[in-house]
């Protein structure tokens, strides 16, 4: 699991090779881009991704997906207060998370997020 800091928030990227499938699911090699970053919780959104429209949000050892439509752990699990914040971010942002999703389906890079403040 990947844990934030100053580094990871000014511009990071996950990388991660496939190894097998892993609880059913193929598991690929690619990239993840951070598109934002706040109070330790990474926001990623992953190219080659399958529908419905999400983004991945994680913290600490914890990891939830979130859709983008109707803001609903699609699966995962997060702590109460992370949750919330990630929540109150993502009802904020919710059409630049619409843009980046549409960017990823087309293998481009989505752009940055601001932070929750």
């Amino acid at each position: 699991m990947i844990e934030a800091n100053d580094q990871l928030k000014a511009n990071a990227v996950t990388i991660f090779k496939a190894i097998g499938p892993i609880g059913g699911e193929a598991v690929w090699e690619g990239i993840l881009p951070t598109i934002s970053a706040f109070y330790g919780i990474l926001i990623q959104m992953f190219w080659q991704e399958h529908a419905p429209p999400h983004f991945h949000a994680l913290y600490g050892e914890f990891e939830a997906l979130i859709d983008i439509r109707t803001l609903e752990v699609i699966r995962g699990s997060f702590p109460r207060r992370a949750l919330s914040l990630v929540m109150e971010w993502a009802a904020q942002h919710r059409n630049e998370l619409m843009e980046d999703w549409k960017l990823c389906e087309t293998k481009q890079s989505p752009y940055k997020i601001p932070p929750l403040e």
